[in-house]
């Protein structure tokens, strides 16, 4: 996980959940909203909620799951104009004691089966606490559009203008390309 502080952070103590869980929900407020728009390079975050249920997993480890929920807007990589998108991504994540029984390191002679669409491996739990919103943070990261784009617009038209001064580099290639 992330080392920087989350702007959602909400840690989570694993020594004292609850037998059925714990259910957290997390809804950002304007300042929170304000740190994850400039941490994600938004435009704005309207809207951000985690709801999540933290239970302990076999024994030693923590299971978070849930989902994350968020109304964003980002600038249209082609003509920066707002865009408006909507986050809706599940959490599903376990965390295991890096002493843990359950951290089985392979044979280096066995062959690694390793299935894309299968469940992810535990985290490395460090200490005794789960930063669930940081871990919802993550998530909503992955779920943005890194080149998000106007309906329509496919790419951005340059004009030559023949009034416009030349730069030195391109005068010095123009140059070589009509001597070859």
């Amino acid at each position: 996980m992330n080392t920087t502080k989350s702007p959602v952070s909400f840690p989570v103590s694993i020594n004292r959940l609850p037998s059925k869980g714990m259910p957290v929900r997390i809804e950002a407020d304007a300042d929170m909203r304000a740190a994850l728009a400039e941490a994600h390079d938004l435009v704005s975050v309207e809207r951000f909620v985690a709801d999540v249920m933290v239970t302990d997993w076999k024994g030693s480890g923590v299971a978070v799951n849930g989902k994350v929920e968020a109304k964003i807007t980002q600038a249209c990589i082609v003509t920066l104009e707002p865009l408006t998108a909507r986050i809706d991504e599940a959490i599903e994540a376990t965390f295991l004691p890096r002493n843990s029984k359950l951290h089985r390191l392979p044979d280096p002679s066995d062959e690694l089966m390793i299935d894309p669409d299968g469940p992810d491996a535990p985290e490395i739990l460090e200490g005794d606490t789960v930063d669930v919103g940081a871990l919802a943070e993550e998530i909503f990261a992955l779920a943005i559009d890194p080149y998000p784009r106007k309906e329509g617009v496919e790419t951005l038209e340059i004009r030559e203008d023949s009034a416009a001064p030349m730069n030195p580099l391109a005068e010095k290639l123009a140059a070589l390309k009509d001597k070859l």
